[in-house]
Parts: C-alpha cells; structure tokens; sequence
C-alpha cells in the first residue's frame, strides 16, 4: 500500500472541536492538508479554522453536523465534496456514548445515538466517499475506535459494543479495498488526556483499570495517527503501553473482571442504590452530569 502524500491532500476530520480531534486537525494542516472539520459545537470550530489560518496555511471550511441524526452523515459527505470537490482521507473521529448497565441501556434512544455516531455515520460517510476514492485509484479511510473494544467495564458496555462493532468493519473494509489504493486504519486509543476522562472516572472503580497505563497526551496521539496515516499502517494504538491488552486480549479481560469485582465490592451500597438504572448520555452534548465532569476535568487540568 502507498503511503499517504497529506500535503495538499483533502481531508474530511470529524469530531474536530475538542481534544483528538482538534489536535489532528492542527496536525493535518501542519502537513500541508487541505481541510474540512465537522462537530456540532461549530464556535470551536471556527475558533479552530481562524487559529490554522493565522499561521499562512488554509483555514479549514467549517460544517456544523449532528452526527447522532440519521441522515446527517450523507449531508455532511455532501457539504464536503462541495467545498473540497472530492475527498481524499476520511477520518471518523466523531464519537458520543452512553453510560449505563447493559440490562437497563438495552436498545434506548440513548444507546441508539450512540450507534449511529460511532458506527452508523462513520459507515454512511464511507460508503458516500469510499467510491470516489476506488474511481481515482487512491485515498484513505481512518477510523478512530478505541481500546473499550477490549477493556470493558461495568457501565461502559453500550458504549464498548459501538467501538467494537467499528473495529470490525474497519478490519473487513481493509481486506474489501486490498489493491484498489484506498488504504484502511483503525486508530485505537487508550486512555488519553481528554475531557471524556472526566466522565469517565464518574464509574465507579474504573481508576483501577485506567491506573494500568499512563494517560496519554492528544497532541502526541494525533502526531501517531498522521504519522500512521503516512507511513501506510493498518492500525496505531496510543499509548503504546495499551497495545499489551490488545495483543493479549484475554489476560486483559481476565484481569478488568477481577479488578471490576473488586470495585464493585468496594462500592458504597448508597452509590450502589444511586447509579442501578441510571443512563447517561456522554460527551460534550450530553447530559449535564457528563458535561459537568468534562467541564471540571478542563478545569483541573488548566485547560477551561
């Protein structure tokens, strides 16, 4: 597979408002791409295009898109080609969840939104784009999925099942367009310092599992995926330290289920009480105890 030539290359990036993202989209630029950044918060997206074109490069072309609605993938494909005229590199960053017990989550609207940012949409856009891409003999599809596909933890299956079900058909999409010039790479984080660990740690016990590897930076995470995305690599995982589980993906899993049990041994029966049955809706358009916990994760860490 040829590697990636990203200066003047045209890029769609999704879920470029804040952390993986938005250090991508800088990244990208830096490398000479020629950018369309779609989220749903669009002030940070122009605060982004205006921050790129500050420094003699071509700012971004800003969509607003809600990737949670069905049929939002096709409009923004659309707005895409119209500014870009084609697209060469797709890449499905946008991502949303849901916190809750699997028995209770089951198939609510919740979990239902989640499905179609993290899978539904991404799939939409690359059947929208990945035929052009077949027609010039060249391009690139990344999706970010996420180490969840391996290390699960109580509250967090919905969300795990999204990433997982992406992971999978990134995998079957790599052998589908094997010799046609379309390259295919999953990038796979691990705990990186984002807001998303401010909701995070909302769970329970869930530090014990996070304490295993050190928390990554976004900057950094995104240097590797451009660096992936060049270089023709089939799969980037960040921290490199997270790579152990997916290698070993059931000594991981052997030891999230003892650490988990635990945890959930340790858990005050008031909490206990407060959390059977809750559902949360993640991410920076959730509910307010998400954004509450990303806001005050921002907050710690200097960055609101």
């Amino acid at each position: 597979m040829a590697r990636t030539n990203l200066n003047g290359s045209r890029v769609l990036l999704t879920g470029a408002s804040s952390g993986i993202g938005y250090q991508l989209a800088r990244e990208l630029a830096r490398r000479g791409a020629r950018l369309a950044v779609a989220a749903r918060r669009v002030e940070r997206l122009e605060r982004l295009a205006t921050e790129i074109g500050s420094q003699d490069r071509d700012a971004p072309t800003v969509i607003e898109s809600d990737l949670s609605k069905p049929g939002a993938a096709g409009a923004l494909a659309s707005d895409a080609k119209a500014a870009l005229d084609h697209v060469d590199v797709l890449i499905n960053n946008a991502g949303g969840g849901v916190g809750g017990q699997i028995w209770h989550v089951g198939d609510r609207d919740e979990a239902r939104e989640a499905f179609e940012v993290n899978y539904w949409s991404p799939l939409a856009l690359i059947r929208a784009l990945v035929p052009g891409m077949r027609e010039r003999g060249r391009g690139a599809v990344v999706n970010v999925t996420s180490m969840a596909q391996v290390n699960s933890w109580p509250g967090f299956g919905a969300y795990a099942a999204t990433k997982g079900a992406l992971a999978v058909a990134t995998e079957t999409l790599r052998m589908e367009l094997d010799d046609t010039g379309v390259h295919v790479m999953e990038a796979i984080p691990g705990p990186v310092d984002t807001a998303v660990q401010g909701e995070t740690r909302l769970a329970p016990g869930v530090d014990r599992m996070l304490g295993r590897v050190p928390l990554g930076d976004a900057a950094e995470c995104a240097r590797a995926i451009v660096r992936g995305l060049e270089r023709a690599r089939t799969r980037v995982i960040y921290p490199r330290l997270a790579g152990l589980a997916y290698v070993l993906p059931m000594m991981a899993r052997w030891d999230t289920r003892r650490l988990a049990a635990r945890a959930m041994r340790d858990v005050d029966p008031a909490v206990r009480e407060a959390i059977d049955g809750l559902v949360v809706r993640t991410g920076s358009m959730g509910d307010e105890i998400a954004r509450q916990a990303r806001e005050d994760w921002e907050r710690q860490r200097g960055r609101a």
